[in-house]
């Protein structure tokens, strides 16, 4: 049994494709970027502080797996939208475009902790004003990272993906897979 540190429906449905036996304990920490904090120093460290929220929040015993996605352009962190203004620019930013997305996931037991991250590339094609602010309307971009999600219509946008496809829907499985190993934790590749 785990704890994942999350509300995403998404991780939930990725640790279920492999298996993996959880509940859900969604935690809040602060997730502002400290000054000149590099995208993937800011994704692990996030990814830490959740899971050790965590597991300070619970009493059960359990590992706790903390997880946290973030979209990177020229260097520059792209959160989540504040609103249609800030989608419609930040996909007009990204459009016809490599962006990177970096994925980091942590489990912490007691003293034992430790972080895995994934690092992608996203090429998305050429995108229309128009298509994008339909995509808005959709209401699929306001709670994801870089204001897309690949797992529905924002897939129609990627030209190109080099990495992790799971890293970026939010919880990269191989990472994943290789700490819940080391933690001795069962899933369906290992029981």
């Amino acid at each position: 049994m785990l704890i994942l540190a999350s509300s995403s429906p998404r991780r939930r449905e990725l640790l279920e494709q492999i298996g993996v036996s959880y509940r859900v304990y969604p935690v809040d920490v602060d997730e502002t970027p400290l000054d000149g904090e590099a995208p993937e120093d800011f994704a692990q460290r996030m990814a830490l502080e959740k899971a050790r929220a965590g597991w300070r929040a619970q009493s059960g015993g359990q590992p706790v797996l903390g997880a946290d996605t973030v979209v990177s352009l020229d260097g520059a962190i792209l959160g989540k939208p504040v609103d249609r203004d800030d989608a419609m620019d930040t996909l007009g930013r990204l459009s016809g475009r490599t962006h990177r997305v970096f994925s980091a996931v942590a489990l912490v037991h007691g003293e034992r902790e430790a972080v895995r991250l994934s690092v992608t590339r996203v090429r998305f094609r050429t995108l229309a004003p128009r298509e994008i602010g339909v995509y808005w309307d959709s209401g699929e971009p306001a709670d994801k990272a870089g204001a897309y999600g690949i797992q529905g219509l924002g897939a129609l946008f990627v030209e190109h993906l080099e990495g992790s496809y799971t890293g970026v829907v939010g919880l990269p499985l191989y990472e994943t897979g290789q700490l819940l190993e080391a933690f001795g934790v069962a899933h369906g590749g290992r029981r």
